[in-house]
């Protein structure tokens, strides 16, 4: 969903989460994530790198930038676009 859509009382299944469309929800399903409040406290580089082992390739490193997006909204800040977190990636990640 665009995080411009969000309300974070309405937020109930994945796809209702900030930058999560079907394909990105799969892909947590995958990672036997299948409710938003799983994703508190949960690690974003953790996830990527398990969903990279999981799936047996590297993922595009914007998922993530989405992955960070939506643990940060989990753990209580505002939503914000997946973009948003581009830079802080790049430098604290490399990736």
């Amino acid at each position: 969903m665009h995080p411009d859509k969000v309300e974070r009382d309405q937020v109930h299944q994945l796809t209702d989460l900030p930058n999560i469309g079907k394909a990105m929800a799969k892909d947590l399903e995958q990672l036997g994530i299948s409710a938003p409040k799983q994703l508190c406290g949960r690690d974003p580089y953790e996830l990527y790198l398990a969903l990279c082992d999981l799936t047996g390739q590297r993922q595009d490193p914007c998922v993530l930038d989405v992955f960070i997006s939506i643990t940060r909204f989990a753990d209580g800040e505002p939503p914000k676009a997946w973009w948003h977190y581009t830079a802080e990636r790049k430098t604290r990640y490399r990736l």
